[in-house]
Order: C-alpha cells, then structure tokens, then sequence
C-alpha cells in the first residue's frame, strides 16, 4: 500500500539568508503530515516553498506557519 503525498507551491517574500531558511522550513515542518520542506531563497525577492505531506495541506495553515516564522505567503498555489 502506497501512501498519498500531497505537494504545495507557493512564493514567500521577505527571506534574506540561510537563517531566514532555517526559520520557514522550521515552523512548517511542525504541521502535521509535513515530510520535507525544500525553500528555493531568493534573497530579498520572492523565495519559491515547496512541502511534500501525507495530508492534504490547508492553504491558510501554511500561511499561518510562515507568518510564525516572521514572513509572509504573497502566492499560494495549495
């Protein structure tokens, strides 16, 4: 039995480094199905987030998350 994974996309503005990284991939990994989380940065640009879950993902969980971690979701393709 092979399990579903749930993929999202989304862009989010503000990271500048590797800390800024480190913050996002953080806080959206303690949201429940959460496997990995890969953050293309684009510093001082929009930084495409890509999550790979086992649920399905909430758009507005995701948003919450970053916001958290002191950045904002400016597009959400959830």
């Amino acid at each position: 039995m092979s399990t579903h994974r749930n993929t999202a996309a989304f862009f989010v503005s503000g990271m500048t480094c590797e800390h800024c990284v480190n913050s996002v991939t953080e806080e959206l990994t303690g949201l429940k199905g959460v496997e990995s989380v890969a953050v293309e940065l684009n510093a001082g640009g929009l930084s495409e987030v890509t999550i790979t879950s086992t649920l399905t993902l909430d758009p507005a969980e995701i948003s919450e998350a970053v916001a958290e971690a002191g950045y904002l979701v400016v597009a959400n393709n959830a």
